[in-house]
Parts: C-alpha cells; structure tokens; sequence
C-alpha cells in the first residue's frame, strides 16, 4: 500500500491544482462582446431598463417627412404587413419581403426594412450575392450558422424563418434584395466619450440628457434620430461611435493584413464592394460584422465558406475587431 502524502506534500499539491487552473483561466477564451450582440455587459441593468418609447401608442397615423404614407404605431408594428413608407425607393417587392407568410415567416422587410438596409441588431442585406444569400439561408436552416452569445434571441429566430421558408421564397427575396444598390446608411465618429445608452429590442439607444462615459473597446451603434426608428424610417440611418484612432488602425488590419491576418480585399474585392458570390463588406453595420467574425472565431458559424475564414479571425483581438468593424463601416460614407 501506498504511503500517505506528508502534510507539505499537500499543501504543494493543493498549490499544483490552483496553479493550474489559474492557467486554465488564463488561456479560455473571453466571452463575446456583449456590445456587439446588442445584450448588456455584466452588471449592467437589464435590456430595456430606464428606455422610454419615443412615441405614445394613441392610434393616431403618424407621419414622416416626404412620404405620402401614413401608418398607426400599430401598423408599423406589425410584422406580417410592412410599413412602406416610401414605395418608389424600391423595386416591386415578392409577397414574402412585405407580407411574410404567417404565422411562422416574418416579413424579411420588417426587420430588415423594405430597402434592405437593416439595423444594427440584425443585418444589411441589400446588395448581397443571390448565391451568398441562399447560402446563408440554408445555413441557418441546417444549423451551421448560430450564435456565440446566446442571449442574441432573433438568431433563433431568424433560424426559424429560414426553415419554414420555401426554395421559391428564398430565391424571390435573394433576388429582390440583391436588385437593390448599397447606399450610404451609418455614420462612423471617432470619439473618446460617447452618450449614455440602454439597450432595447437589442439596440442601443440614448438615454435623454447629456451624460456620456468612455467609449471603451467597443463600438457604440445609436440611431441618428430615435423617432424617426421608432417608425421604422428607412431612410433614417445610425450613428457608429468608435474608439479615437480605430478607423486608421482598421485600414492597415484590412488593406495590408498587419502582420496578423490577411487583407481583406483578397477575397472581398479591392474595393471591399463584393467579388462574385462574396459579400461587399463596405458600409456595413460594424455591430453586424463583429459578430460575425467573432462568431467565426469561436467556431458557431460554419457553413460552405466559413472555412476560409477560420484563419482570417483566429489571431484577431476585440481590439482588432473594432479597428475592422470601424473601418469597415467608414467605407459608406
């Protein structure tokens, strides 16, 4: 039989094990950016805390600059029957962009908006490839494509969608969406303070006043007027607040590769605008593509082109990432 440890052999061993899984901590990975999936940090209120609606809910039509429409909160609210506030800002739309088909599919224009151009809690699909889009939709029908934060609920949803949805669906809102010419949508500014903010409906949105704190690392995604969102304006975009000298950093990250990564124009296009059935990156929500290279990183996003990404994110900081998803974003302007 063995003998027992000595009293300092236990203390050496109990040293051992703390050691270790100090180590152990030291090399997991960190959680997702919690700002970019649009849920609150760790000790933050609760989504939604301490944000009021803009608008009060009377049942009287609400208006909006240069548009002939008119539409109850109700109405802009409801997501099988979209809001068309502008009609001829866009092609003729398929019944499953502007109507959805109830009650398991969503109307695509309604998160998206009838122009494609999206908000920051979900994604700017105008311009996209047909090929990238039905690839995407068969992702998240299969479930290669999910999310690192699961607190980021429309994923789900968005899953759900895709599964009821029909090939001949698929095809008409890819080929829809693709029709429509990218333009600019977000305003990128660098600033060292940036307004004090709630989330709600995973969307960050400033809380009245005055008060700001440091902008961090990370990237702060506001609307440019929140009546004008609460409406569902889709020719109201959003503010992108980034850290001071990010967009700069971002450039070398994105151009040359810094030593860290590869350029991203090698796949993207020069331009960054697209190349076949490959996204344009340009102009896009910097909370979006964050997250998606996060996603990428830590290997819940998979699906045909994935891959090839894998390498692309796996020596990326968040610090890295905001520098991209800054630039990226200035490229819209």
């Amino acid at each position: 039989m063995a003998s027992r440890p000595s009293g300092l052999k236990y203390v050496a061993l109990a040293l051992l094990v703390a050691a270790s899984a100090l180590i152990v901590r030291a090399q997991a990975p960190p959680g997702p950016p919690a700002w970019a999936y649009g849920v609150p940090p760790a000790g933050a209120p609760p989504a939604n805390s301490g944000v009021q609606p803009v608008l009060a809910d009377d049942g009287s039509p609400k208006h909006l600059e240069g548009s002939l429409q008119a539409f109850t909160l109700a109405q802009v609210r409801d997501g099988f029957n979209v809001a068309d506030w502008y009609p001829g800002d866009h092609p003729d739309a398929p019944p499953i962009v502007m109507k959805g088909r109830g009650p398991a599919i969503r109307a695509c224009g309604f998160c998206h908006l009838a122009n494609g151009k999206g908000r920051p809690e979900n994604a700017g699909i105008s311009g996209l490839p047909v090929a990238y889009f039905t690839q995407q939709i068969a992702d998240f029908r299969n479930g290669a494509r999910k999310t690192a934060e699961p607190r980021k609920t429309n994923t789900n949803l968005m899953a759900n969608i895709a599964k009821a949805m029909t090939d001949d669906e698929v095809k008409a809102a890819a080929e829809y969406f693709a029709a429509i010419k990218p333009t600019p949508w977000i305003r990128v500014v660098e600033a060292a303070n940036v307004p004090k903010t709630r989330i709600a409906g995973g969307m960050f949105m400033q809380l009245n006043g005055s008060e700001t704190e440091p902008v961090g690392v990370r990237i702060l995604e506001v609307p440019e007027d929140r009546e004008r969102t609460d409406l569902r304006d889709p020719r109201s975009g959003f503010i992108a607040y980034v850290p001071v000298g990010s967009i700069k950093r971002g450039e070398t990250l994105v151009t040359t590769g810094g030593g860290r990564t590869l350029a991203c124009g090698t796949c993207h296009g020069a331009d960054l605008k697209g190349l076949g059935p490959v996204p344009g990156l340009a102009g896009r929500s910097p909370s979006y593509q964050v997250r998606q290279m996060y996603d990428m990183k830590a290997g819940t996003r998979k699906g045909l082109w994935t891959d090839l990404m894998k390498a692309v994110v796996a020596n990326l900081t968040d610090d890295d990432f905001v520098a991209i998803g800054a630039y990226l974003a200035s490229r819209g302007q």
